[in-house]
């Protein structure tokens, strides 16, 4: 038995790099249409909650997470919670310049802050340093984490339930 458990465990081996993209990107897709929809409920009072966004942000998203997937990995022991998300909050700043700059050019870029008085070229504004922030805080504690922790098992049939023995948060379950 001890030797089964310890084949089943070999055989699960961390997401590849382009699963958690696909993985943050589709977080960072549906994040969008729910804030653009919560932003229209407390400014406009709009009980139809329409969440917007783009496709780009299928790319935005996934690989901004992903770059700081890589930015936790090499932080997480060196500064402390608050230093990390003030990087990745400065991070966030830059891609969406960086990005928004580059789509503008082809007449793409789905977001303009033209109308916040803290704008910087109607590509990113200082209103949503605290939101951008708070983001950071989740992104890192919740989903990067998280997603770090996912496994695949090769060996794992679609629809079954895993032989014993079944792992439960990395530890064997033994009942």
């Amino acid at each position: 038995m001890q030797e089964a458990q310890v084949v089943t465990m070999a055989s699960a081996e961390p997401l590849t790099a382009l699963s958690r993209w696909y993985l943050y990107a589709i977080h960072g897709y549906f994040c969008e249409v729910m804030f653009t929809a919560a932003w229209e409920f407390v400014v406009n009072f709009n009980w139809k909650f329409p969440g917007v966004t783009s496709v780009w942000a299928l790319f935005i998203y996934g690989t901004s997470i992903l770059i700081v997937e890589r930015m936790y990995l090499r932080l997480r022991s060196r500064c402390p919670l608050l230093v990390r998300c003030l990087i990745y909050t400065l991070w966030t700043y830059l891609w969406e310049f960086t990005t928004g700059f580059i789509l503008r050019q082809f007449n793409a870029c789905p977001w303009d802050y033209s109308q916040f008085d803290f704008d910087f070229m109607g590509l990113i504004t200082l209103e949503y340093a605290v939101p951008w922030f708070c983001g950071a805080l989740i992104m890192e504690q919740f989903i990067i984490r998280n997603t770090l922790r996912l496994r695949f098992d090769k060996d794992a049939e679609p629809g079954e339930p895993a032989n014993p023995p079944a792992l439960a948060n990395g530890h064997v379950k033994t009942d």
